[in-house]
């Protein structure tokens, strides 16, 4: 078993079937809590995997993707993989424009993780990258789901201000799909969100996104997905699997 194994269901081990295509997402928690209704959308119709932990700000991507590629891109493995990507969908940012002192949100008193200059720099890094390491990969980005005011360590507005910058380092990549997930979730996030003041989103928030996603996917591995299933099953299966471990 892979060192990125861990009990949490998102982060499971993905057996890779070759016939079916390759899907990989890269995010944060609002992925996290997506990734498996994009998995139920695409079942026995597409592979996604997902990077086996949060993915942080723009300044640890490049870290955790050569991490998991050098762990698990080894064929000679017993679980080691032998694939190349059909499709990296990701995004960064939530985390680069949030404030932390002493590791705690704080916009007040902290410091931004990322600024701006920042994260263009490391959006084009992470671009280079990507094409270098999985050029047969079709790249999709997930622009920043927004912020809420209130929310005690970012600034309402910031996440559409990085999402501005992104766009323009997108537009120098014309093969980059865009996933407007920011405009998409700006009603989910009104009705869903977890409480004010929060970036983070209900499950069924959560499950419109994931929708969403396989929906953007689905445009370009040319796979239609199944209907959703709902959040009580989805979080069943969860604790079926998290009462196994």
């Amino acid at each position: 078993m892979s060192k990125f194994a861990t009990k949490r269901y998102p982060f499971r081990y993905i057996e890779p079937v070759d016939s079916l295509p390759k899907v990989f997402i890269y995010g944060d928690s609002i992925s996290i809590a997506y990734t498996e209704y994009v998995r139920a959308s695409f079942e026995d119709k597409a592979c996604v995997f997902r990077i086996y932990e949060n993915g942080s700000s723009s300044n640890e991507f490049i870290k955790k993707m050569e991490a998991m590629r050098q762990a698990m891109f080894q064929p000679h493995l017993s679980q080691g993989w032998d694939f190349e990507w059909d499709v990296i969908h990701f995004n960064v940012g939530l985390h680069d424009l949030k404030y932390v002192v002493d590791g705690k949100l704080d916009k007040q008193n902290g410091t931004q993780v990322s600024s701006m200059e920042t994260y263009e720099k490391n959006l084009r890094s992470i671009i280079n990258y990507l094409k270098a390491k999985y050029p047969k990969a079709k790249l999709v980005f997930a622009t920043t789901t927004p912020v809420p005011e209130g929310e005690r360590g970012r600034n309402a507005g910031d996440a559409k201000r990085y999402n501005t910058i992104a766009l323009r380092v997108m537009n120098d990549h014309k093969d980059i799909l865009i996933n407007d997930l920011y405009k998409f979730s700006i009603p989910v996030l009104e009705e869903f969100a977890v409480g004010p003041g929060n970036v983070h989103f209900k499950a069924e928030g959560s499950r419109l996104q994931g929708i969403e996603v396989a929906r953007v996917i689905s445009d370009v591995i040319g796979v239609k997905p199944i209907i959703c299933p709902t959040v009580e099953t989805i979080k069943e299966r969860s604790s079926q699997y998290e009462r196994k471990i």
